[in-house]
């Protein structure tokens, strides 16, 4: 396995503990990773309301859920996030569901900023983009990955910054509207379209 990985892993959280943690700093007014700041330390307790309403209302789809109760070998889902990230916020969540449903995913999450060498490894065109999510299987192969964003998402962004040359403040409340829409539909398909298309279900 990569030593990156299995460096990470060894530090990694369960999502209860990374939950906590993020509310942890937030109540000493701080954020996770290196940088400080009022702006992220607002986003993060931003990111806390719209976790604790996601947690309540996502659903998984019922083709998600079969898909996930055939899975008949071992993984380790690996989430790169921090507490600040926007996109972190409203995709943890669901990942956390679609691992709750199966004991054979195993789900750990590690810090970005504490694990630079690792977010090396998984570069969204030459940038740190999270949150980035490594699917490893019982042999400790990486099979695939998924992030920062699901692909109509990840469009919307790239379509905004190519007409405005910026992704600001608009089109972040209009990329909330989109995950608000899709209710995690987007996600779910595309994670096991990912396991799928390595025949592992």
């Amino acid at each position: 396995m990569n030593t990156n990985i299995v460096k990470a892993l060894a530090k990694s959280y369960t999502y209860n503990a990374y939950r906590e943690k993020v509310s942890n700093l937030i109540n000493q007014g701080k954020s996770t990773g290196n940088t400080q700041s009022e702006d992220l330390l607002h986003y993060s307790e931003l990111n806390e309301t719209r976790m604790n309403r996601l947690e309540k209302t996502i659903k998984i789809t019922d083709e998600v859920q079969t898909q996930i109760n055939q899975l008949d070998k071992k993984y380790t889902w690996l989430v790169i996030a921090e507490g600040w990230c926007g996109d972190a916020a409203q995709i943890l969540p669901i990942i956390n569901k679609m691992a709750d449903l199966s004991e054979n995913i195993d789900l750990k999450i590690v810090l970005r900023d504490e694990n630079e060498s690792l977010m090396n490894d998984f570069l969204t065109n030459g940038g740190m983009a999270i949150p980035k999510l490594i699917i490893i299987d019982e042999d400790n192969n990486v099979i695939g990955d998924f992030g920062p964003r699901p692909e109509p998402a990840r469009k919307l962004i790239a379509d905004y910054k190519a007409a405005n040359g910026v992704v600001d403040e608009p089109i972040k409340v209009e990329l909330q509207k989109w995950y608000l829409h899709d209710k995690g539909v987007s996600t779910q398909n595309e994670i096991m379209q990912l396991m799928k298309s390595k025949e592992l279900v």
